[in-house]
């Protein structure tokens, strides 16, 4: 008889991180349902039942990487200035696409750069995605503004699209194997970059 629902004990936190990783290393065209139901130890049709289709579970990954993987960022929002904010950003964004114990990049820059006509949404959900995150950062730096941290002539949408542009280059040479030194080098580049933009404003 053919299983349609759920194996027994199944953790749909764990899937999901054994799918993040699939998707992860191949992106979500190069990942097959194979790999993925491999990776996270259930069969086809109970993939289709927990998650509805493969963009389904992209989608859940997705959410999953932003709140584990990525908790480094809502870390950053939460520092007293706005300099501590880029800080922390740019310094803890090179750890996360160095970790040895994943793999190299982010999931939200390289699940779907190259995807093919077929798959137009999941790349505008990941530019979406990642646009949401730029759209909080320069909310912070409005808020610096309006507190007297940062010069009422500072931009904070530049800013924040500076560091997003920062960082997702970082996760694009960090897939193709620099090493964190490198990275970290250009992060503090980017912070005196950042300093000088953001507190020496006319």
């Amino acid at each position: 008889m053919t299983q349609t629902g759920r194996p027994r004990g199944f953790d749909t936190q764990q899937a999901l991180d054994r799918a993040m990783e699939v998707f992860w290393r191949h992106g979500y065209e190069g990942a097959s349902l194979t790999e993925l139901t491999a990776a996270m130890g259930i069969n086809k049709p109970s993939l289709y039942a927990a998650f509805g289709n493969k963009e389904g579970l992209f989608r859940k990954v997705v959410a999953r990487y932003a709140d584990v993987e990525m908790a480094y960022a809502r870390d950053a929002l939460d520092q007293p200035t706005a300099q501590e904010v880029a800080a922390v950003l740019l310094r803890e964004n090179v750890v996360a696409l160095t970790r040895p114990d994943r793999p190299a990049g982010c999931l939200s820059v390289q699940g779907g750069t190259a995807c093919g006509t077929e798959n137009t949404a999941i790349s505008e959900f990941l530019a979406a995605s990642r646009l949401t995150g730029e759209q909080a950062l320069a909310a912070r730096f409005a808020r610096a503004v309006d507190e007297g941290d940062l010069p009422p002539a500072v931009d904070p949408t530049a800013l924040a699209r500076f560091l997003s542009v920062v960082t997702e280059g970082h996760a694009v040479h960090a897939a193709a194997g620099v090493g964190r030194s490198q990275l970290e080098q250009s992060a503090e580049i980017a912070l005196r970059a950042f300093t000088a933009a953001a507190y020496l404003t006319a």
